[in-house]
């Protein structure tokens, strides 16, 4: 039976698992660990994978749901909690990426800086600079040794600024492109014979 490339792709990358701090999304890989405390708001809906009746339910619940009906394959492990320095190094100590998914500076901070300093050889990527509308051409990634940072580094959530769509999605999208290229650093491609 032949193996077509995307296939060996989905293969290969099953064997990892990514953890994802805040409930963001990244899917294809084998298993995901997600933490957040938050509900699903209506002005979530403008940014996340999140459906209107899904308002009221707690984002990791509703985002579980969500990927195992884009692919019942991926086991995903659901807690419902505020992440601590504690439950970072716990919850994802068998990951293989780390995600920063999170809404709040200090919540970012705290997650790089336990990552960097108490998870060694752990990855870590995460968004930051997202806020707004334009400047694509802003919009980067950044690789220090393990910790990778997608965004354009300076834009904050304000009330002139909010967190809009089209910005966070290109951002979360090199974050899982990042994700990848890290995860398939060992792919070997099928031989044309096995394709």
């Amino acid at each position: 039976m032949s193996v077509t490339y995307p296939e060996a792709i989905s293969k290969y990358l099953s064997r990892f698992t990514v953890g994802i701090a805040g409930c963001g999304g990244l899917g294809g890989v084998g298993k995901l660990v997600i933490a957040d405390y938050d509900i699903v708001t209506l002005q979530n809906l403008n940014r996340q994978y999140y459906f209107h009746d899904q308002i009221g339910r707690l984002k990791v619940h509703a985002l579980r749901e969500n990927i195992n009906r884009i692919d019942p394959a991926i086991t995903v492990k659901a807690f419902d909690l505020k992440l601590c320095v504690s439950d970072v190094i716990e919850l994802f100590a068998g990951c293989d990426v780390i995600v920063e998914a999170f809404d709040k500076a200090e919540m970012k901070q705290m997650i790089i800086e336990t990552v960097l300093t108490q998870m060694p050889g752990k990855y870590l990527v995460t968004g930051i600079g997202m806020a707004g509308w334009g400047k694509t051409d802003l919009i980067h990634c950044l690789r220090s040794d393990r910790l990778i940072i997608c965004g354009d580094g300076v834009s904050e959530v304000s009330e002139t600024l909010p967190v809009l769509s089209p910005r966070v999605n290109m951002v979360a999208n090199m974050q899982a492109n990042e994700v990848l290229e890290i995860l398939l650093k060992g792919f070997v491609p099928p031989s044309p014979e096995s394709r």
